[in-house]
């Protein structure tokens, strides 16, 4: 009697070790397959170069875990495509707000034009110098400066040297955007800024104390829709 008791009780108490088992097993799996909520974010689809105009072909969504987010990511291609890159951005790289700035910045901060590794600097003009004051910024101009120098007669003689080439315009005047991008009614100036090397800057000034500098402009590449998109790939 007190045998068959015992095996009664030891079914009973193997009956719900096993309940307790598979209810245990099952709060687990359920555990497992809880979806962690997810939330969309824009992302370098390629690196993106400093200053460099922002296309949809360089980004992409990704998915990342909501408590993982920042209040500075940016969620949709639409908020980002347009802008102006103010740092490098790696391939992969999260989109931050304050990593982006605008076309109205841009004629705002000279300094933000400036490409990594250059500098700005500004020489004083007149017409003639400035190509009767038709350069604009973004043009592309040789650096011409002119000396007096004695001859063996101890004549002055005039000798000019091509001190840069293709030097980028940033700024003409106070005037930093290309007349595409502005309706401001022509203004004469009497300055150009350029974007040099450092290493050239000191030989420009010193040039510009010594004699005259001149600019002579490049050809402006025309602008189609096939070379903007090959300019941002």
């Amino acid at each position: 009697m007190k045998s068959k008791m015992v095996l009664i009780l030891s079914l009973v108490m193997g009956i719900i070790t096993t309940m307790l088992f598979f209810q245990y097993m099952k709060q687990m799996n359920t555990a497992k397959v809880t979806t962690v909520e997810m939330v969309d974010v824009v992302v370098a689809k390629e690196k993106i170069e400093t200053n460099e105009k922002i296309s949809s072909e360089k980004l992409e969504i990704v998915q990342i875990p909501k408590k993982g987010i920042l209040p500075q990511m940016i969620k949709s291609v639409a908020d980002v495509e347009g802008k102006l890159a103010t740092a490098m951005i790696e391939k992969g790289e999260p989109i931050l707000t304050h990593r982006l700035g605008s076309e109205k910045e841009e004629g705002v901060y000279v300094s933000r034009k400036v490409r990594e590794g250059y500098r700005a600097i500004s020489i004083g003009v007149n017409i003639n110098q400035s190509v009767s004051n038709l350069i604009e910024p973004e043009d592309e101009v040789d650096v011409v400066v002119t000396k007096l120098i004695k001859d063996a007669a101890n004549q002055n003689i005039a000798v000019s040297n091509i001190l840069l080439k293709k030097a980028r315009v940033l700024a003409v005047g106070r005037k930093m955007q290309t007349p595409e991008d502005t309706k401001e009614p022509y203004v004469e100036y009497s300055s150009v800024t350029i974007e040099i090397k450092p290493e050239d800057a000191i030989n420009l000034v010193n040039a510009t104390e010594e004699g005259k500098v001149h600019f002579i402009l490049h050809k402006r590449p025309i602008v189609t829709e096939e070379s903007k998109i090959n300019q941002n790939q």
